[in-house]
């Protein structure tokens, strides 16, 4: 009985674990943000910015921080909208759905 209890903990422990580890190393990493991880802080222009905007190569800015969303553009549920403001401002397009169900729900 004891053994099957410590087994199904270390089981536990062990799934836990690979849902806490990351798929991919920079999937939806902020670019030139400071984490604390090591990273330092780093300031891009929109004119840089700007020159993400393909497919193979996608930024985006969301509330003043940028993005590198080129792993998750294939797997985006709203398939290519993504790629409407690649390369530059996607904040009111991030919050744009939740802001307005929010303030409809609201009043």
């Amino acid at each position: 009985m004891e053994v099957t209890v410590i087994i199904s903990v270390v089981i536990l422990l062990a799934l836990g674990a690979l849902f806490m580890i990351p798929k991919s190393q920079n999937k939806g990493k902020s670019k030139g943000t400071d984490s604390g991880a090591g990273m330092t802080s780093r300031s891009f222009t929109k004119e840089e910015i700007s020159k993400h905007n393909t497919r193979k190569d996608c930024w985006i800015i969301i509330k003043d921080k940028v993005y590198d969303v080129t792993p998750y553009v294939e797997e985006h549920p709203g398939g290519d909208a993504i790629l409407n403001n690649a390369g530059g401002d996607s904040t009111e397009g991030f919050f744009g759905f939740v802001t307005s169900y929010i303030a409809s729900y609201t009043s």
